[in-house]
Order: structure tokens, then C-alpha cells, then sequence
């Protein structure tokens, strides 16, 4: 690895939580390293520390030191060729080699290697309900000819898309919940004949996006997957169940960084209209509901019958109900919305360049 791009790689120890999950964004392998003053390596930090950190701390402002792995895995360049089965016995993803500086000279990934599979069946078993009832109305006139979930991003539905990422995953039970063209909808995976089971949720009337769930005969015994069928979600969606299962959430809503840039001059002041500062575009974080959640099955009995009932209302009631309602957060740029034009186009633009399947 060349020296521009050990450097996508590394960070000062401090470096905030927004800024790392930025850098990781940016570097796409999920980690960052981190180094001293006189650019030693003195830690990891994984896309899972710094969600830690957020869970725990609620902090986007923490410096890398705080919340990083003090104690990484590390070779020298002598030892450079063990790395691949230093990663395969320590279940480890990536490994710095470092000189007797302890300064990085280069890191090997797993991924690199040309068996790595991206398939796993970590949501086998897994029900995923997918709301794609709505009218899309935010992207008319596109919606006029078809439902938004067929709408293609690239030259695949945004559905099937969708489908497709929790299947690689092992998930095999798709629900539907179906409304406007629902006819187009069941045709089009009619004729693409796939080797996934789909069970059709059929709305007489908008019933929101929790109300339509009550529909569902089956009765589940496991977590259930729920997501709307405008997003991309990014993420490894084992890790996001598993989370659920262990925080005892009995609803996990999967939330994304969003960064929003105020474009002017901001002004700080006292009583009196006394200035006190100037901020020059100041740039604000925030987590946001992405759509996608995980939730214990008991807990659906909650969504009302026959009721227009979308799914922060789900959320309201466990938490006047005195249960838990957590987050699992992702990076900015592991959510992709496609509900109006201007999303959809950096949806596709992300997908034509290749950085998303």
C-alpha cells in the first residue's frame, strides 16, 4: 500500500467521534488507526468503538483516545507474511504493520484476499417485513407510471435491491405490505421467479407504516426485521440484530449521522444583543431515524387494529409503556434515501461509480 493511502487510514488520537465516522466513510474498510503526536501507533478504532461510544455516551464531540482500542494487533515488516493468519485466528479484519518506530509502513485487510466471500447466513431465519404500500407521491411524475419500490436505481428495482442485500445475508422470508400497483408489484417477482419466499400483505387503506403489520397471520417467535422500501442501508445486518437481541431493546431503530451545514455566519450574543462570537458556517450533528428497525415480536401486538399507525408512534408508546427504545448508528454515507429527486440521483451516482452494490 502506497504512502497516500496509509494515510486514509490513520488519525490523530484527537479526532473527534463525527469526524472518525467521516474518515471512515471515507476510507470505506471500517477502521481508522490511531497515532500520537509523533505519528506512533498507539490504537484501532472500528466503526463498532465509536457506536459504542455514542450508545454509551451519547458524545459526537469524544476524542479518539477515549473510546479507541488501546491494544491493537500489530506486526512488523518482518513478519508481514504471517498477517493473513494473525487475522483468521484473532477475528480481526485488518492488521497495521508497523517499524521498529511502531510507525505504519503499510496494513493488510482480509478483504483483500481473493477468497473473501461477501455471503453469509447470519439472518437465516430472520423474518423482514419491507412497507412498500405508499403512493410515493414525492417522486411524481415517476410514480404515476410505477410504484416507487420498482422504480430502478441503476438498471435494478430499488426493492429487489433491498431484497437482495438482507438475502445475501441468509434472510429468506420477505413480507410485503402492498397497496398502490400492488398488482405491478407481485407480476414483476412473479416473472423474476426467485429462490426467496414472499408473503404479499395486502392494504385496503393506507394503514401507515407499523399499521399494516397487524395484517400478518403468522405469529413470529424471533426478532423481526422491519424496513421502508426507499432506502439503502449499508451495514452489517448481523451486527444489527445481534446488538438487539444483546441490549435488550425491545424496539431498535437503526439511525444514520446526518451532518447539516448552516450556510451563513452564526452569532453568539448576551442579553442586550451584546456579541459576544462568530461562527462561520457551523456545521451541526444529529442521528436520524433511517426506517429500518428491529423489533420483538410480543411488541407488534401493540400497533392498534385497523389503524392508521406508523411506526415512531410504535416507538412513543413502548417509551410511555416504560420500555426500551434504543439506536444502533451508522455513518452518514451507509444510508441512502431515494424518497425524493434529489436523493434518488446521489443514489444512483453512489451505485454507477461502485462504492455501493
Amino acid at each position: 500500500m502506497v504512502k497516500s493511502d496509509i494515510a486514509k487510514f490513520v488519525a490523530s488520537k484527537n479526532v473527534t467521534a463525527v469526524e472518525a465516522m467521516q474518515l471512515i466513510d471515507n476510507n470505506t474498510r471500517g477502521i481508522l488507526f490511531i497515532v500520537n503526536d509523533d505519528d506512533k501507533l498507539i490504537g484501532s478504532l472500528s466503526d463498532g468503538d465509536i457506536r459504542r461510544w455514542i450508545i454509551k455516551t451519547g458524545d459526537l464531540n469524544g476524542a479518539a483516545d477515549k473510546m479507541m482500542n488501546k491494544n491493537p494487533k500489530m506486526l512488523l515488516e518482518n513478519e508481514k507474511e504471517t498477517g493473513y493468519e494473525l487475522m483468521k485466528n484473532k477475528h480481526i479484519d485488518s492488521v497495521p504493520i508497523v517499524n521498529a518506530e511502531k510507525k505504519i509502513v503499510d496494513i493488510l485487510f482480509e478483504s483483500d484476499k481473493e477468497s473473501a466471500n461477501e455471503n453469509t447466513d447470519g439472518l437465516n431465519g430472520t423474518p423482514v417485513i419491507i412497507m412498500a404500500g405508499g403512493k410515493g407521491t414525492r417522486l411524481y411524475p415517476y410514480t404515476k407510471i410505477l410504484p416507487k419500490p420498482l422504480i430502478p436505481i441503476g438498471d435494478i428495482p430499488i426493492l429487489e435491491r433491498i431484497i437482495n442485500r438482507f438475502y445475501n445475508c441468509g434472510a429468506d422470508d420477505f413480507y410485503l405490505t402492498v397497496n398502490y400497483k400492488k398488482e405491478m408489484i407481485k407480476s414483476y417477482f412473479k416473472e423474476l421467479a426467485p429462490d426467496y419466499n414472499i408473503t404479499y400483505v395486502e392494504e385496503n387503506k393506507p394503514l401507515g407504516t407499523a399499521g399494516s403489520i397487524k395484517l400478518i397471520e403468522k405469529k413470529f417467535d424471533r426478532p423481526v426485521i422491519i424496513t421502508n422500501c426507499d432506502i439503502l442501508i449499508q451495514a452489517d445486518y448481523e451486527k444489527v440484530l445481534n446488538y438487539h437481541k444483546e441490549s435488550g431493546n425491545a424496539l431498535t431503530i437503526v439511525s444514520s449521522l446526518k451532518n447539516v451545514t448552516i450556510p451563513y455566519g452564526v452569532l453568539h450574543s448576551t442579553e442586550n444583543g451584546v456579541i459576544t462570537s462568530m461562527e462561520e458556517k457551523p456545521q451541526l450533528s444529529y442521528f436520524i431515524n433511517t426506517g429500518m428497525y428491529v423489533i420483538d415480536p410480543k411488541y407488534i401486538e401493540k400497533i392498534p387494529d385497523d389503524t392508521f399507525y406508523h411506526m415512531t408512534h410504535l416507538a412513543d408508546q413502548l417509551m410511555s409503556d416504560g420500555l426500551k427504545v434504543g439506536m444502533y448508528p451508522i455513518s452518514e454515507n451507509s444510508f441512502l434515501d431515494m424518497g425524493e429527486f434529489e436523493e434518488m440521483k446521489k443514489m444512483e451516482d453512489r451505485i454507477n461509480s461502485g462504492s455501493v452494490s
